[in-house]
C-alpha cells in the first residue's frame, strides 16, 4: 500500500522495540540488505517475519524508509521521526 501510493515511509507499529541482532541487542537502523540476511540466518524469525517482509516488499517499491516502532510508548511516532536514534528500527533502502 505504501508503495503504491508513493509515500515517503513506511511506519509500522506494534508491540515490541524492533529488530534485535543475533546477540539480542536493538538495532536502531539496519539497511535492507542486513534485514535479508538476517531473515536467511533465522536471525529474525516467528512474529516478526511478516512485518520485515512487509518492510521489506515496500522498500522494493520505492518506499525510501520503514520503520518498526513499539505502539505502546507515548508519542511513538514522533519519538521515532524526530529523534536522532528513534525507539524502534528504521530500515533503509
Amino acid at each position: 500500500m505504501a508503495a503504491a501510493l508513493g509515500a515517503e515511509k513506511l511506519v509500522m507499529m506494534t508491540d515490541v522495540k524492533g529488530i534485535r541482532d543475533a546477540k539480542g541487542r536493538h538495532l536502531s537502523t539496519v539497511s535492507r540488505k542486513d534485514v535479508q540476511r538476517m531473515v536467511k540466518r533465522g536471525i529474525i524469525g516467528e512474529g516478526m517475519l511478516p512485518k520485515v517482509h512487509a518492510c521489506l516488499d515496500a522498500l522494493g517499491g520505492g518506499v525510501s524508509k520503514a520503520h518498526i516502532i513499539d505502539g505502546r510508548i507515548s508519542h511513538a511516532i514522533l519519538l521515532e521521526v524526530f529523534t536522532r536514534t528513534g525507539i524502534g528500527t528504521e530500515i533503509t533502502a
